[in-house]
């Protein structure tokens, strides 16, 4: 089993959902965050002022899928949530060890 987190731009959330959906994938974890990578934030004006935008606001999403699944949801989520744009963001595949379903107590894989 492994955990895909991805980092995308906020507007490109239901792409990536419904082709993880379209993958079978059930059920996934969002949270907002905030961050910069290469292009260092950005300007904006604002009133005739400039303001420097360090942190750009971007969604991690994270989905606990088995290893034969992997591949495939890597291209589903670049090929949903890719603009061709600076700052489409990035995709993290780490391992788990366990996974417990509190309700029922099932573990690992049926737990997913």
């Amino acid at each position: 089993m492994k955990i895909v987190m991805a980092i995308i731009k906020p507007f490109k959330l239901e792409e990536v959902r419904d082709a993880l959906t379209g993958l079978g994938v059930h059920g996934l974890t969002v949270t907002e965050v905030k961050g910069y990578g290469r292009q260092k934030g950005h300007t904006e004006i604002y009133r005739g002022a400039e303001y420097a935008v360090s942190f750009l606001p971007k969604l991690k999403i994270e989905v606990a899928v088995p290893t034969d699944l992997v591949a495939k949801v890597i291209d589903a989520i670049s090929a949903a949530a890719k603009t061709g744009q600076i700052g489409d963001g990035k995709i993290f595949v780490t391992s788990i060890e366990t996974a417990v379903r509190i309700r029922t107590g099932e573990r690992d894989g049926d737990a997913l």
